[in-house]
């Protein structure tokens, strides 16, 4: 195999009549070369590491406590709203190329709906922010705004209006060099909290491509064989698994009386 290299090592000396050798060659030929490699180096997509730290959540105490975890992106967030408070939110995430849609936390109030929908995998969920604080004097604080920003678009404030800003305390979260990859929070009527998931990105290898394409072809053979067919082949799958474990047992045994 030519590296590329080779290839411009060629390339450079026809076209300066310079024999490699040549000290008017050699530093040409070194800025061609590193051009090259910082070209090459910023076309390499950017992955999320699946090293993970939870932050959060900011917000109230009431409602239950939920967590999505942590994934290898986020590809959506939709939210339920009104004046008021931020009624719910569902977020799709991304696992290895395969879309995971998470459950919807919160009530079913809300008289609009936003779905944020990022281009993933070119653009990266990096910070969310908000306000929070009770709807009534004397209430529960629950989530009153939220809005959020990727490396290429800012998004909201989702929720209440400036004008609801008094007695409310805001909160901001960033990351530099990471991306948010999960959520986490409370939920009950409304959005009571929430928190978040990050991780470092790191630029993508070859084992991030060839995980990524193993899993979307196992998922559309499980697709194609059907629900059935799928479950028998799991089926398959465990009886192989028991009879080795039970011929395991059995040598066992038999080594054991010859002793």
């Amino acid at each position: 195999m030519v590296h590329i290299t080779q290839v411009l090592l060629a390339s450079f000396s026809v076209q300066q009549k310079l024999e490699p050798s040549h000290p008017e060659f050699l530093y040409p030929l070194f800025m061609v070369i590193r051009t090259y490699q910082q070209q090459a180096a910023a076309q390499r997509r950017m992955v999320a590491s699946k090293k993970l730290m939870k932050v959060g959540p900011w917000g109230g105490s009431g409602g239950t406590p939920w967590d999505d975890g942590g994934h290898t992106g986020i590809r959506s967030i939709t939210m339920c709203y009104d004046h008021r408070c931020v009624d719910s939110i569902a977020v799709e995430y991304d696992q290895s190329g395969i879309p995971v849609h998470g459950d919807r936390h919160g009530g079913a109030g809300g008289n609009q709906t936003t779905q944020v929908k990022l281009r993933f995998p070119d653009e990266h969920l990096t910070a969310v922010s908000g306000r929070y604080g009770p709807v009534a004097q004397g209430g529960a604080a629950v989530i009153r705004s939220l809005a959020f920003r990727t490396d290429r678009a800012a998004y909201g404030p989702f929720g209440a209006g400036p004008t609801a800003d008094g007695g409310t305390t805001p909160f901001e979260f960033a990351v530099d060099g990471g991306v948010i990859v999960g959520f986490c929070g409370r939920s009950g009527w409304q959005l009571d909290a929430v928190g978040v998931y990050l991780a470092a990105l790191t630029p993508e290898t070859v084992y991030h491509k060839v995980h990524k394409l193993g899993l979307m072809a196992y998922r559309k053979v499980m697709h194609r064989l059907g629900p059935p067919a799928a479950a028998a082949a799991e089926g398959q799958e465990e009886d192989g698994k028991a009879a080795a474990q039970v011929q395991q047992q059995n040598g066992g045994s038999v080594q054991a009386n010859r002793k």
